[in-house]
């Protein structure tokens, strides 16, 4: 006789289902994904609104008669390199560049050099008058190129400085020293007085202690000042094509004029030129581009 026990059976536990994770959270100050859509479209979207003149300009230069940025479409088929080749060999283009590069250099040297003295001056420096000093600097920058010119023209005259690279120097000197002035002063605000008071136990003059400390540490500020300076030198038409009176002295910016009659207009030639004048400050940029941002964004974080 056989006996059977009834055993229980055995229970059947499913795995658990996993838990949800949590969304997750953001941090203070990360912006959603939707805010981050729209701000790359809007940085996209003003990116080639910026880069469309340049692009166009570039796209005219390729066109052989002068008349084609009437008709842009028309170019892709008869793209040619002659415009270039016409600036290049069948003007005064070098002697432009020449022009142009010499009172640019210049401009730049002088006006950083007197720029720096001037903002540490005022920035480590309490002299009577510094305050009103500054301001006048910038008071400076309110008036416009048209004001200016007739009294600048007077003056130059008189000094028989008319047709003069060393006038048309000191002219962009009274627009580059005032800004970069300001903008060296507010860096060197930003390097600590301590270095100073090191020169002077070490017994440097307070010349020696700017040139041999203060300038090395404010690079950045002086590669800004340097960029501004250059530029505005580089790019500007109203004083050259006023105070540079023999064509021999034009400069690339009053040489583009020269493209341009009573009658006529040689767009595709200007475009050309144009390019070609883009071409050594945008090369610069790339050489400063580094110290550029370190400068233009130095003491935004002091307190």
């Amino acid at each position: 006789m056989s006996t059977t026990t009834d055993r229980p059976a055995p229970l059947t536990t499913r795995p658990a289902a996993p838990a949800a994770r949590p969304a997750k959270a953001r941090r203070r100050g990360e912006a959603s994904p939707l805010a981050r859509a729209l701000s790359h479209g809007a940085l996209i979207l003003a990116s080639l609104i910026a880069l469309f003149p340049v692009a166009w300009i570039v796209y005219v230069s390729f066109g052989p008669d002068k008349t084609d940025y009437l008709h842009p479409g028309a170019i892709l088929d008869k793209m040619t390199l002659a415009n270039y080749s016409t600036v290049l060999f069948d003007t005064d283009f070098f002697t432009w560049f020449g022009n142009a590069f010499l009172v640019s250099g210049i401009t730049t040297v002088f006006g950083v050099l007197i720029a720096a003295s001037t903002g540490y001056a005022v920035s480590r420096m309490r002299f009577p008058g510094h305050r009103p000093l500054m301001w006048s600097l910038l008071v400076t920058q309110m008036f416009p190129i048209a004001v200016l010119i007739v009294p600048m023209y007077t003056i130059l005259s008189e000094l028989d400085l008319l047709d003069s690279y060393l006038g048309l120097v000191l002219v962009y000197s009274t627009t580059t020293v005032p800004y970069c002035a300001w903008l060296l002063k507010g860096y060197f605000d930003t390097i600590p007085v301590e270095i100073d008071e090191a020169g002077r136990v070490d017994g440097l003059t307070p010349f020696g202690t700017f040139w041999r400390l203060v300038l090395p540490l404010a690079r950045p500020g002086l590669a800004v000042a340097a960029f501004y300076s250059f530029l505005t030198a580089w790019a500007e038409v109203a004083f050259a094509s006023t105070f540079m009176l023999s064509s021999d002295k034009y400069t690339l910016a009053v040489g583009l004029q020269t493209f341009v009659s009573e009658h006529d207009a040689q767009w595709n030639l200007m475009a050309a030129t144009a390019v070609l004048i883009a071409i050594p400050s945008s090369l610069l940029f790339y050489l400063v581009q580094r110290h550029l941002v370190t400068g233009l964004t130095a003491g935004a974080s002091k307190s």
